[in-house]
């Protein structure tokens, strides 16, 4: 698989790339103290501070006191480690086990919230991922999210679609649906309020619930700002 990382440029992924190991003289002259995790953390750090735009090789090495040539060692191309932060932003999210998944649905047989809560949960966190990481949005545009995080996300949204019951065209069409209104809150993560995002997603929602089968879709709870309050007993 191949992406564009930079107009009129074709690269493979870092997750598809065989890196072969360097010889192991080469390996001991490696700088110490320095391996790809701590790297690619430095990179989320340096990205959210000075953002995508100011983001180079040479900052990032100053900040971790090396030349920019020694983070050579460990990624073949500036893009590269963008990939690799990419997918640590997106590890972030907070993801429903599968376990947990099952448990939810037994609920909603109760007449718990269901899979509609689960995916209210899951776009919040999204939506709070790129709140707190700007570049990421642009990113996600930019390289193939296959990273193992990116690769979780997924997995945990196909669990939920599951559960709407939905096959075929409309399971497809849901899944688009839910992809394109993730990625699309990107652009107006910081502009769009809190309350506006829910509307949306309470319509996304209502649209899945209208296509999904009989007996597949929870009922939905009132709002709580409709339900009376208990009052307190007044002291004597």
């Amino acid at each position: 698989m191949v992406s564009a990382a930079d107009p009129g440029e074709t690269r493979t992924s870092v997750w598809l790339a065989a890196r072969p190991a360097a010889p192991a003289r080469r390996r001991s002259e490696a700088p110490s103290g320095l391996d790809r995790d701590r790297i690619t953390a430095a990179t989320v750090r340096l990205l959210d501070a000075d953002g995508l735009a100011r983001f180079s090789m040479r900052r990032l090495a100053a900040g971790l006191g090396v030349t920019a040539m020694s983070l050579y060692w460990y990624v073949d191309t500036k893009q590269d480690l963008l990939e690799l932060a990419l997918d640590r932003a997106l590890g972030e999210l907070r993801l429903p086990t599968a376990v947990a998944d099952r448990a939810a649905e037994g609920a909603a047989e109760g007449g718990g919230a269901g899979w509609p809560g689960r995916l209210q949960t899951l776009a919040r966190s999204y939506r709070r991922v790129l709140a707190d990481h700007p570049w990421v949005a642009p990113l996600t545009a930019a390289y193939p999210n296959i990273g193992p995080h990116a690769r979780a996300f997924d997995a945990a949204l196909q669990r939920l679609l599951d559960a709407t019951g939905l096959v075929g065209a409309a399971r497809t069409g849901a899944h688009l649906a839910v992809s394109q209104f993730l990625h699309g809150c990107g652009g107006t993560v910081r502009r769009a309020p809190e309350g506006d995002f829910c509307l949306a997603l309470d319509v996304l929602i209502a649209g899945i619930e209208a296509k999904a089968p009989a007996g597949q879709a929870p009922a939905r709870q009132a709002p709580t700002a409709q339900a009376p309050t208990a009052q307190a007993p007044a002291r004597p």
